[in-house]
C-alpha cells in the first residue's frame, strides 16, 4: 500500500513493515494521516498472521509530531476551539493506544528526529533502535504546552526513571542518539544505512519463538510494569505459565530440544 503518508511492506511471513512517508515534513502529521495511521495500525492488529511489526520514518525524520501548520489560519493563529482541539488529541491518543495494545510485537526503527507525538510513537513501541543521526525531543513544552502528550508521561518515567524523566519534560532539551542507549531509551544504535536490517533481525529472532511465547510474554511485561506488588506480578505469571505448559506448541518445543532439532509451531 502506497500514499502520501503511509507505506506498508509483507516482506516475509509474520513480518510487517511499516514506513511513514511525508519526508517532505520530516513526517510529521495532521489529522487525516494520523486517522490513516491508525486504520492501518486497526487493518494489521486484525490480522493474526502478523506477528512483529517494524515502524520507522523516511527521510531525515522518524516523525516531527503534529503538523502545526496544519492547525493554524492564514494569519499563522491556531485555529480550532476546544472541541475540535480535543477531537485532535483523541486522534493522536488513539495512534498510542493501539500500538500498545496489538498482539505483534511493534519494534521502533528511529531513523531521525522524533518529537512529540513522534517521540510518543517510539515509546509506545515494545522495543527501540536508532539511527547515529536520531535525536528525541519532548516539543510541545516549548511551545506553551504540557510535554505531557501521546503517552509520553506514562511511557517515558518506566523507561528511564522518573528522576530523568521529569528533567528531559520540564526543560525539553532534545535527547541525541548517543545518550538515548546510555539511559535505555533505545536497545541499540546502528548506522543509518544498517537501521532496518538491525530492526529486522531482531523482528526475526522473535518470529523464531512460538506465537504464544512472544504474545504472553508481551502482556505480561506490559501488565507487571503497572502490578501492585510482587505477589500481583507472580500470580500473572504463573497463570500465563501454566496455560504455556498445556499448549500443543510447548509440548513440540520439548519433543524438539530432545530431538536435537528447530520446532515446528502450530499455534495451538
Amino acid at each position: 500500500m502506497t500514499d502520501t503518508c503511509l507505506h506498508l511492506e509483507r516482506p516475509e511471513a509474520g513480518l510487517a513493515v511499516l514506513r511513514l512517508t511525508r519526508a517532505s515534513r520530516m513526517n510529521a502529521m495532521d489529522v487525516p494521516s494520523m486517522r490513516q495511521l491508525q486504520a492501518t495500525l486497526d487493518g494489521l492488529a486484525a490480522d493474526r498472521s502478523v506477528r512483529v511489526l517494524v515502524l520507522t520514518g523516511e527521510g531525515q525524520g522518524f516523525c516531527a509530531g503534529l503538523d502545526l501548520k496544519s492547525v493554524l489560519d492564514e494569519r499563522g493563529c491556531y485555529g480550532l476551539d476546544a472541541t475540535a482541539s480535543y477531537e485532535l488529541q483523541m486522534v493522536f491518543e488513539g495512534v498510542m493506544r493501539r500500538l500498545r495494545e496489538m498482539e505483534a510485537a511493534v519494534i521502533a526503527a528511529v531513523n531521525g528526529v522524533a518529537v512529540g507525538a513522534g517521540f510518543g510513537l517510539a515509546l509506545a513501541a515494545d522495543i527501540r533502535f536508532a539511527s547515529t543521526g536520531a535525536s528525541f525531543h519532548v516539543g510541545a513544552v516549548k511551545v506553551g504546552l504540557s510535554a505531557g502528550e501521546c503517552g509520553i508521561s506514562y511511557h517515558l518515567p518506566r523507561l528511564v526513571g522518573a528522576g530523568r524523566a521529569f528533567e528531559l519534560m520540564l526543560t525539553g532539551r532534545p535527547v541525541d542518539a548517543a545518550e538515548a542507549e546510555r539511559i535505555g531509551l533505545v536497545a541499540g544504535l546502528c548506522e543509518p544505512e544498517a537501521l532496518l536490517a538491525r530492526a529486522l533481525a531482531c523482528a526475526r529472532q522473535i518470529l523464531a519463538h512460538s506465537p504464544y511465547s512472544t504474545l504472553h510474554t508481551k502482556r505480561v511485561m506490559w501488565n507487571n510494569l503497572d502490578a501492585p506488588s510482587l505477589g500481583a506480578a507472580l500470580d500473572l505469571e504463573n497463570h500465563v505459565q501454566v496455560l504455556a505448559l498445556m499448549t500443543e506448541d510447548f509440548g513440540e518445543a520439548a519433543l524438539a530440544f530432545s530431538q536435537k532439532r528447530a520446532p515446528q509451531w502450530r499455534r495451538r
